[in-house]
């Protein structure tokens, strides 16, 4: 297996609170798949994907890549940010060499490096630019980029898509497909957006509302690319979307007991 999850837990201790935001996630992710990672708003996905990149720690289980224990960022996994987080002060070759500088490798090799993968994301001519410069596409392009620059097993995708508007998103969105199917990198996308998973997924991980465990892990068995008017497509996110409804309602259904309990304390202090 690429990467491995076993029994993950992630608590936030803030006195006089404990919040669970994961608990108990296991699973595995094979080495060249795609993976889109779905639940309700704030169940911790994007938790769940800075562990596996190794900025964040999780509170018990266990993270390996390539059986190695996983515990800080490692140079063969790359995330590409929601936010772009791109470094106003340099320009868009800069940034895509940021990743190659920090390894030390010379500034020719950068340099190549950089330019070869700005060709493939549609960016050659912008080299000089700066972030201010660019639209949001464009800047996305540019965090795609610089991802792939250190030659990644892993790249990891935080909601890389909902930023942007939809037109710039479905060309980006058949760009990076692409890409998988050229380099048969590794791919975890963590996703709101149920059809972009189904169209770019080998395999979908359904979350439980938090704390979140793993519901369910659907395998998409589509021939590529993908059409959301087909009957299959359509089944399939019929499915799903029962899958993340259900969580919705039991989500709702545990916030209003919640609050039905508090309401009952107050009562009684009231009676008293």
């Amino acid at each position: 297996m690429h990467v491995e999850l076993s029994n993950v837990t992630k608590v936030y201790e803030d006195p006089p609170e404990t919040v669970t935001a994961l608990k108990d996630i296991s699973f595995n992710v094979n080495e060249g798949e795609f993976l889109c990672i779905v639940g309700p708003s704030g169940c911790g996905k994007s938790t769940l994907l800075r562990m596996i990149a190794g900025l964040d720690r999780p509170s018990s289980g266990q993270i390996r890549f390539r059986g190695d224990p996983l515990t800080a960022p490692h140079s063969k996994i790359s995330m590409v940010f929601q936010t772009f987080a791109l470094l106003p002060w340099r320009t868009v070759i800069q940034n895509v060499e940021f990743g190659l500088e920090i390894q030390g490798r010379p500034k020719m090799e950068r340099q190549e490096v950089a330019m070869d993968l700005l060709d493939m994301v549609g960016l050659r001519g912008s080299e000089n630019l700066y972030p201010k410069q660019l639209s949001g596409g464009m800047k996305q392009r540019v965090g795609i980029a610089r991802a792939l620059a250190i030659d990644p097993e892993v790249v990891l995708m935080d909601e890389a898509f909902s930023a942007i508007d939809e037109f710039t998103a479905e060309a980006l969105r058949a760009e990076v497909s692409d890409i998988h199917k050229k380099s048969r990198k590794t791919f975890l996308l963590v996703t709101h957006n149920l059809p972009e998973a189904i169209e770019l997924a080998d395999r979908i991980l359904v979350l439980s509302a938090r704390p979140a465990r793993v519901k369910s892990i659907v395998g998409i068995d589509l021939d590529r690319p993908r059409a959301s008017t087909d009957s299959e497509f359509i089944t399939i996110h019929k499915d799903i979307f029962s899958l993340l409804q259900a969580e919705l309602e039991n989500s709702l259904m545990r916030h209003r007991l919640g609050e039905l309990q508090e309401f009952k304390k107050l009562k009684d202090m009231e009676d008293r």
